[in-house]
């Protein structure tokens, strides 16, 4: 059976909480992908809709957005999620698809609301529409 450990973020308020799913709690997210929202009721916030942000595996191996299914690839990585290195440099790191299988452990869902100026990208981002790009 699936086990994870949820942190949940607020952007609005900028605070987070965790909570612990396990068993039946815990099933509706596997097969999931990042950027993918849910309902708040998943998680114990009835009315709110949140979105899968990211998450890792039990020996810490993150989710990566651009790599597809749910199991391990190496790849060579010049920055993004699972990279930390210099500009210019390129390593071979390993990384987990974009799925939630049974082998993840921990996930990071952050809060949405389409009633306050947000709204929802195609690739999962928020974008805030009060922002002025200069």
């Amino acid at each position: 059976m699936a086990k994870f450990k949820v942190t949940i973020s607020e952007p609005e308020t900028g605070k987070a909480s965790t909570l612990e799913l396990d068993g039946a709690k815990a099933k509706p997210f596997v097969g999931r992908e990042m950027g993918e929202t849910v309902d708040g009721s998943l998680i114990g916030l009835a009315g709110k809709r949140a979105i899968i942000t990211g998450g890792s595996d039990k020996d810490g191996i993150p989710l990566r957005h651009d790599v597809y299914g749910g199991g391990k690839k190496h790849l060579i990585l010049t920055g993004g999620v699972g990279f930390k290195g210099e500009h210019g440099h390129r390593k071979r790191r390993l990384v987990r698809g974009r799925m939630i299988t049974e082998e993840t452990y921990q996930l990071n869902l952050a809060i949405v609301k389409t009633e306050s100026g947000t709204k929802e990208v195609k690739s999962g981002h928020r974008q805030d529409e009060a922002v002025k790009r200069k």
